[in-house]
């Protein structure tokens, strides 16, 4: 079970390294278009410009904590707050954009917590 959670917690990690590189690198690309549902032309507009790259550098950092906590710190507690922190964002975001941003978002994180849980990591 504990391998279980660690490979989740990596998958979630890479996940939002993923969204990391849509909104930062690639901001006005198909795949970005694609998997955000945005126009190519409202993806060039400087301010969606400014506002995915910023977005996507918090992106980058939750991975990076996610990898931290996890290998580094060995910290259940944070790797558990950072996802349920992840599922919070996610339903907001259900909530308040559409509920597929739910089910995009939060996924891996709540399997993760539910491994975390199984294994008596938590």
């Amino acid at each position: 079970m504990a391998l279980a959670a660690y490979v989740f917690i990596v998958l979630t990690a890479l996940k939002f390294f993923f969204i990391f590189y849509l909104e930062t690198l690639v901001t006005d690309s198909d795949k970005t278009s694609a998997t955000f549902g945005m126009d190519k032309l409202e993806l060039q507009r400087e301010s969606v410009q400014k506002l995915f790259k910023n977005q996507g550098v918090y992106n980058l950092l939750i991975g990076i904590l996610l990898l931290v906590s996890t290998f580094v710190l060995h910290s259940h507690i944070t790797v558990a707050l950072l996802l349920i922190y992840i599922i919070g964002v996610a339903a907001y975001g259900g909530y308040s954009s559409g509920i597929q941003i739910f089910f995009k978002q939060s996924p891996l994180a709540i399997l993760a917590l539910i491994f975390m849980m199984a294994a008596g990591l938590l």
